[in-house]
Formats: C-alpha cells, structure tokens, sequence
C-alpha cells in the first residue's frame, strides 16, 4: 500500500500569518517537573494559520460555520492538476486539463512557491468563473497551494462566494510541490469548531491505482 504524503504546513512560530492576523504561537504551561505526571501546552493562533479551510461564514455573515459543514468533500478521490505555466487561472485553463469524472475533489499546484514562512506579495489570479466549471464536473472541494484563492487585498472575495455559490468547499495553503499530478486519495478534516469561520487541518494524500476506490467518494 503505498505510505501517505503530508501536504500540509507544519505550525511552528516561523510559520507565516496573514499581516494583521494572529501569529502562531506554543506555549507549555506546564511541565511534567511541574505536575510530576505530563507536559500540558496551549497554542493561540487565527483559525487561518497554515493549511487550512474556509467555512462560508468566513465571508458571509448568513454562511454555514464551520461545524455545520459536512465533512464528506474533505474526504476521498482527488486530483493534481499543475496549473503553474500561467498567472491567471480560468475555466479555460482547467477545461484543457483532463481528470476521472468520478474525481470530486481538485488541488491546483500554481506556481506559488511553497514557502511556510514568508508570506507572499501576490498571487496566481483564480478567476470566479471556476466556480460554474467546476460544478459543471462534479467537482466539491478546491484545494490550492496559496494562501487565499482571493488576492490579499481583495475586499469583494469575488472567488470565494463563486465557490460557495455553486457548492464547492474551500481548502488553502496545501504543500504540492513535490507532488507529481495525478490522482490520490484526499484526506483533510478540519476540527469541528462550533461557530468557527475557519480551521486549520492535517492534510494528506496517498496516491491511487486505477479503481482504486468506487466512484462515490
């Protein structure tokens, strides 16, 4: 069986934040000299640290909150598609790639550099009309190796309600590349955070044999 690959970003205080947000920060608060038994940490950080998701409540204030999101899209087949020979991806672009209908779930490898601790000036542009060719395909979850699938200083986040609007989940700030395009088996559960506009989450993937898994996942 072939070992899973770790696509998330690991959380230290090097990892980079959005400016303004909070910063990710570990603490021990206590120590097993202390307790005589354990070591007992805590961790203070935006919900939007490292690789996370987005919950609809995040730019919607009548938006499902994290905890009352299914958790079906953040599991099963998806694909990796490299989209980095272009600055601006649009239905045009995705539409000369080719991937299994059966594949719900797509991460785009963009030609973002993975790089935790820095947080980049500018981004790959994600054009809104994704949203309708996506769900035209089947498609329930977009994962992308940037920080947002909107610019940083978007205030409109035209993106993220085309997404939500046409039912596809958000996942961000995937680690992909190393990772050769193709299929895999997906596996990104946020916590379940009543309220929560966002999550962080442990991302991985495995790669999959041809009908490797049914069609329903």
């Amino acid at each position: 069986m072939a070992n899973w690959i770790d696509i998330s970003q690991p959380l230290s205080p090097q990892i980079a934040h959005w400016p303004g947000d909070t910063p990710f920060q570990y603490q021990l608060t206590a120590s097993i000299e202390e307790t005589k038994s354990v070591n007992i940490g805590n961790i203070h950080t935006s919900l939007h640290i490292g690789t996370h998701i987005d919950a609809p409540y995040h730019f919607s204030a009548t938006g499902k909150t994290v905890g009352q999101l299914s958790i079906e899209p953040y599991i099963g087949r998806a694909v990796v598609i490299d989209v980095s020979d272009t600055e601006t991806i649009n239905a045009q672009v995705l539409a000369a790639m080719d991937w299994s209908k059966s594949t719900k779930r797509v991460l785009l490898h963009t030609s973002l550099e993975n790089e935790p601790n820095r947080f980049p000036v500018k981004l790959p542009y994600l054009d809104p009309n994704i949203a309708p060719f996506l769900q035209a395909k089947g498609v329930q979850l977009l994962g992308v190796d940037m920080p947002s699938v909107d610019a940083p200083d978007s205030k409109d986040l035209a993106t993220h309600h085309a997404l939500a609007a046409h039912g596809i989940y958000i996942l961000e700030n995937v680690m992909l590349d190393r990772v050769p395009v193709g299929e895999y088996e997906l596996i990104a559960l946020p916590l379940s955070i009543q309220g929560a506009d966002a999550s962080p989450v442990r991302a991985v993937i495995r790669p999959l044999k041809k009908g490797g898994m049914g069609n329903d996942r």
